[in-house]
């Protein structure tokens, strides 16, 4: 789908691959935990693995179920990420001895009354280092950052949401319209990016309206839209642009 961008400034020019050495995520908790409870909460440095190898090495190591591994979200796997996962506190024993991988670091352990989530996470932090930058890209990349934390970016779904042939969603909808109960991580996640498609298409028109409403007078954007001219002028009046 063609996804229609908040901001107008022409394309930025500098050298940015996605390596363990150049780019960084750090999930940030929804909450802290107890530091007691059942379970065994760990957080997670990891390097060139995704979410799914991480979660099986651990699996295998406990003799768990993948299912009785929490974890909140997916990381990247040519990144450095850290990310937290939870286990059944009984498990607490094994890892040390059984986890030995050098992609795999522990910085913390603690405990929690109850199982981490997925989507239980106020968000994720990203650092990434860019190659190749000029000073007239510098000066501009920070005038923009700063209009974006100001007024905000519509956040859409990457590629790496929708599969190798970026058709994962269709895959998903099929699956979604069936009727039938999910079944497994790979059904789930084809589902997700089908919720990801069309949150993609929900943002985009969002966006377009905005477009609309600022670079038109009421009445046209009124017509444009076929929206109550009372509408738009409430839209017109919002502090950010979208």
């Amino acid at each position: 789908m063609e996804k229609i961008y908040a901001y107008n400034h022409q394309p930025l020019y500098f050298d940015f691959e996605r390596s363990s050495n150049r780019f960084f995520v750090e999930e940030i908790p929804l909450f802290e935990s107890s530091e007691r409870g059942a379970y065994f909460i760990l957080k997670i440095k990891k390097y060139n693995i995704s979410t799914f190898k991480l979660i099986s090495i651990f699996a295998k190591a406990t003799k768990l179920e993948y299912r009785e591994i929490g974890y909140a979200g997916l990381k990247d796997k040519n990144a450095t990420t850290i990310q937290y996962i939870s286990l059944p506190k009984k498990c607490e024993r094994d890892i040390a001895s059984k986890i030995t991988t050098d992609n795999i670091e522990i910085l913390k352990t603690t405990y929690s009354k109850s199982p981490i989530k997925m989507g239980q996470l106020k968000g994720n932090k990203f650092t990434i280092i860019l190659n190749k930058v000029t000073l007239d890209v510098s000066l501009k990349v920070k005038v923009i950052a700063w209009r974006m934390q100001r007024e905000g970016i519509p956040n859409y779904y990457g590629y790496q949401r929708f599969g190798k042939d970026n058709k994962s969603y269709l895959h998903g909808k099929k699956i979604a319209y069936s009727g039938k109960k999910l079944k497994g991580v790979k059904e789930k996640l084809l589902v997700s990016a089908y919720q990801s498609h069309l949150f993609n298409q929900w943002l985009s028109y969002r966006v377009s309206i905005s477009k609309t409403v600022n670079n038109n007078s009421i009445k046209r954007a009124s017509e444009l839209l076929s929206f109550p001219e009372e509408l738009v002028e409430v839209l017109a009046r919002q502090k950010n642009f979208f």
